[in-house]
């Protein structure tokens, strides 16, 4: 994302709520990190323009207070919260980025630190996220080369942008 970011100017990143814990090692603004209690109360007033349950923490995008001018909004969110914003807009671009094999997303879960039983839940999740991307219509991209995806991605946006 931080490459995306870099490479396109006129997009703004909407930083999600978690209630799952930081990971060893994670940036402090990689989520804004709240308790359950927290998250349902700001949930219950309309705070989000979208937001999940996935493997038992909360995740959410906050209603935008200030988005700059001339600034597409990007949203890194879950099927399920992708759902929701295609319904408050059926003109959203969806992307789904996908590892390019079972192996390699394993891999890459250990290798951020996921305890072995999430690591196994997210791998068993992955198949459904697949179907429910596919049914949304989603661009799909496989993240196999990180400057490849990033292009792709840049190269779909300008590609909706007209």
């Amino acid at each position: 994302m931080a490459r995306l970011l870099e490479r396109d100017p006129q997009l703004w990143l909407s930083r999600s709520w978690t209630t799952r814990a930081q990971r060893p090692g994670e940036a402090d603004d990689a989520y804004v990190f709240v308790d359950r209690m927290t998250f349902e109360a700001h949930r219950d007033v309309g705070g989000f323009l979208e937001w999940a349950e996935f493997l038992g923490n909360l995740y959410g995008t906050p209603v935008p207070t200030i988005v700059p001018g001339g600034k597409d909004v990007v949203l890194e969110i879950e099927v399920q919260g992708a759902r929701q914003i295609a319904a408050i807009d059926p003109n959203a671009l969806l992307i789904f980025v996908v590892p390019p094999s079972h192996e390699e997303q394993e891999r890459r879960l250990r290798g951020r630190g996921d305890p072995e039983e999430i690591v196994q839940r997210r791998l068993a999740k992955a198949e459904e996220e697949a179907h429910a991307a596919a049914e949304l219509g989603a661009l799909e991209v496989v993240n196999d080369d990180l400057e490849r995806c990033v292009e792709e991605i840049a190269t779909l946006i300008r590609t909706a942008r007209g």
